[in-house]
């Protein structure tokens, strides 16, 4: 019989973390699932580490290279057999009560198509650098739609990282998988579009952890990010009548263009903490 869960990792160059994110996924309270990892070709030792590991509930692939993200995340996730999916990203790491967490509000709620939590939010080396941060005060059940409208007029991903959702493996499916029309937001544009299909959960404390990374964030970088976030509002609007108002992609575009700029000052504060 397939597992209830499923959480993959799309895996590339992650030698330093990846041990970390399979032991907080192996570590669970909630133990009906199976962890698939599939290697983008990495060229650090990544598989060397994953070879480490050996557990009945482990699958590994590999991926050959090319194709960014979305060939990777598809691959996975294509291989993924269990009612709900979780990616983990193989830099981040999971509570230990995520799975259950998420589990028990799919099971609460029958019309949820996506489960979000909060999530800390950590440095290279593991030190907290936000306790808790994601959701736009988004708390329990709520409609798809209205945590699709929340998401454009906060200008930002408020589902969080792939590790802080749990999603309907069918829906994702029926939606083509990651959506990557737009590459900077492949993770929320796939969110949104799943949970157009149903009811969303948000649970308002971290269950999982994301790495920022301090490398550079160029002011190039957060122009373009803007942009796409942009071009998806309006692609969203055009897609759905009525989802959103011509205020909301107006408001959604100066937030998206305000955040990518925070975010660089944020990874350049971090990355010269981390160089002291």
């Amino acid at each position: 019989m397939s597992p209830r869960v499923s959480v993959v990792v799309p895996a590339y160059n992650n030698a330093e973390y990846i041990g970390e994110t399979i032991e907080s996924i192996l570590g669970q309270t909630f133990t009906d699932f199976e962890l698939i990892i599939a290697d983008h070709s990495s060229t650090d030792g990544t598989m060397a580490v994953v070879e480490k590991y050996d557990d009945p509930r482990i699958r590994v692939l590999t991926t050959e290279a090319g194709g960014g993200a979305k060939r990777n995340w598809d691959r996975v996730t294509a291989e993924a057999g269990g009612e709900l999916i979780k990616l983990v990203c193989g830099d981040d790491t999971i509570l230990s009560t995520s799975l259950a967490a998420q589990v028990a509000a799919f099971d609460e709620h029958p019309s949820a198509v996506l489960v979000a939590s909060q999530r800390t939010l950590i440095d290279a080396y593991g030190k907290t650098f936000i306790a808790a941060r994601g959701l736009d005060g988004l708390s329990g059940l709520t409609s798809g739609r209205d945590a699709a409208r929340a998401a454009v007029r906060a200008g930002a991903n408020i589902f969080g990282e792939p590790g802080c959702v749990m999603m309907k493996r069918e829906v994702l499916e029926r939606i083509g998988l990651w959506d990557n029309a737009h590459p900077y937001l492949i993770d929320q544009a796939t969110f949104i579009g799943v949970a157009l299909h149903g009811d969303v959960v948000a649970i308002p404390q971290p269950l999982a952890t994301f790495r920022i990374n301090s490398g550079q964030w160029s002011v190039g970088l957060a122009t373009e990010q803007a942009r796409q976030a942009a071009d998806f509002h309006r692609s969203l609007s055009a897609a759905h009548p009525g989802l959103l108002s011509a205020a909301d992609v107006r408001l959604g575009n100066a937030k998206a263009l305000a955040t990518s700029f925070m975010r660089r000052g944020v990874y350049l504060l971090l990355r010269n903490r981390m160089s002291r």
